[in-house]
């Protein structure tokens, strides 16, 4: 079995967005340093993070050894600050996501010279932070594109930015659930846009992503992790592949080993390793 381990950090700037949250706001100052700045920090905070990832690492690989899968584990580090980064990257991580495209793009400049770093993006993304998203040094994987526009923008981007790379990894986000809260397609058109974004010649089609229940207290996210399987199976139908070459971008930190259990390829935990964020809005 391999076991990728994906770090995922939102910093905290916010310079050109309208109206940004106050939490991010209140840990701009903090959050941004220098890559050699935050690798140097030493403190609790680092020494916890890197026990707390050794433990949640321990769990997926139980998790997947039990199911027999290859598993990609993201790191969800939102308000956090870059030294939690720097901390798991020197665990032994290399793939890294945001949740907000300004925050990648700063975090990105400050590692860019960073020796096998990839960065995925797993947050909303809208048709005008499409440029600036795809100028991200090493951007390796979107997990959320909802929309035909939002793939294809990406697809012209990414070639007028990046001609010479490899065709740019993303996920077809799918909202399984039918809350407006949620980003993502509706479950029947999951396989109309995978068939968009297979042809796409700058994109590779990479798998399918949903946000479940984000507690025991919101419901069980098992109903979602169903559906999410389903729409897999769809579009693999309709794509003529086999549904192994389609990932499953789901689960979180309270859910992540459930998730496996309904075939995930890639989970996203995010407090059980970096701790408990301040509430939205805060």
């Amino acid at each position: 079995m391999r076991l990728a381990l994906c770090v995922s950090s939102a910093s905290a700037l916010y310079a050109g967005v309208r109206r940004p949250p106050p939490a991010l706001a209140r840990y701009a100052a903090a959050t941004m340093a220098s890559w050699a700045e935050a690798s140097a920090a030493t403190d609790d905070a680092t020494e916890s993070i890197k026990a707390n990832l050794a433990s949640v690492t321990a769990r997926v690989a139980a998790a997947a050894e039990k199911k027999g899968s290859t598993l990609s584990l993201i790191a969800v580090s939102k308000l956090k600050p870059l030294s939690a980064v720097a901390a798991a990257h020197a665990a032994g991580h290399r793939d890294f996501g945001e949740n907000y495209v300004q925050e990648l793009a700063e975090k990105g400049a400050a590692s860019a010279d960073v020796e096998g770093l990839r960065w995925h993006f797993i947050g909303s993304l809208q048709s005008n932070k499409v440029r600036q998203l795809c100028g991200v040094p090493n951007l390796a994987c979107v997990h959320t594109v909802e929309r035909a526009k939002i793939a294809n923008a990406l697809d012209r981007v990414w070639g007028e930015l990046r001609p010479d790379a490899a065709p740019l990894a993303v996920f077809v986000q799918v909202n399984t659930s039918g809350e407006d809260s949620k980003g993502g397609c509706a479950p029947a058109d999951a396989p109309a846009l995978c068939e968009t974004v297979q042809a796409c010649e700058r994109l590779t089609l990479t798998g399918l992503m949903c946000i479940g229940k984000y507690s025991g207290a919101e419901g069980d996210a098992s109903p979602d992790f169903k559906v999410l399987a389903g729409c897999r199976d769809a579009a693999a139908a309709k794509l003529g592949v086999d549904v192994s070459t389609l990932g499953l971008s789901m689960g979180m930190s309270h859910d992540f080993e459930q998730a496996i259990d309904y075939d995930a390829t890639h989970v996203r935990v995010g407090s059980t390793i970096f701790g408990a964020r301040p509430p939205k809005g805060a």
